[in-house]
């Protein structure tokens, strides 16, 4: 029974992580990238080392094994976004199908620092301020 888990654990992982490479060279900006790596391949990555645990059955490779998967699903998603804020804030082009564009007039240019989703309360940009002081 064992061995079918693995198996199918194993093969859904591969499958996930071919997915992110078939996506990493069809998707059309870096936006889209990014965020199939985070999620197919963070996903694959889980699901293969849980079936590497299942495997070995072993209290020190499944405790190691437990800390890479948490370790992964706290830092991916975390990296991801990080690189996400820089590819917008350098004005990374954007893929023409994008019609909304969430993050418009919501932070400060300058300071990058974001603010409220609502733009007509809660905090204003820095810069917005000094424009009115003027």
């Amino acid at each position: 029974m064992n061995e079918i888990i693995i198996m199918v654990m194993m093969t859904f992982g591969a499958l996930f992580v071919l997915s992110t490479a078939v996506a990493m060279l069809t998707k059309p900006d870096v936006y889209l990238r990014i965020n199939i790596t985070t999620k197919t391949a963070t996903l694959g990555l889980g699901l293969i080392l849980l079936s590497a645990a299942i495997y070995f059955q072993d209290y020190s490779v499944t405790t190691r094994v437990v800390a890479i998967i948490l370790f992964i699903f706290l830092t991916a998603p975390i990296g991801g976004h990080m690189l996400m804020r820089a590819a917008y804030f350098t004005k990374t082009k954007k893929w023409d199908g994008m019609k909304i564009d969430d993050l418009e007039g919501q932070y400060d240019a300058e300071t990058k620092e974001l603010y409220s989703e609502n733009k007509k309360s809660g905090i204003t940009p820095k810069s917005a301020d000094k424009d009115e002081n003027i």
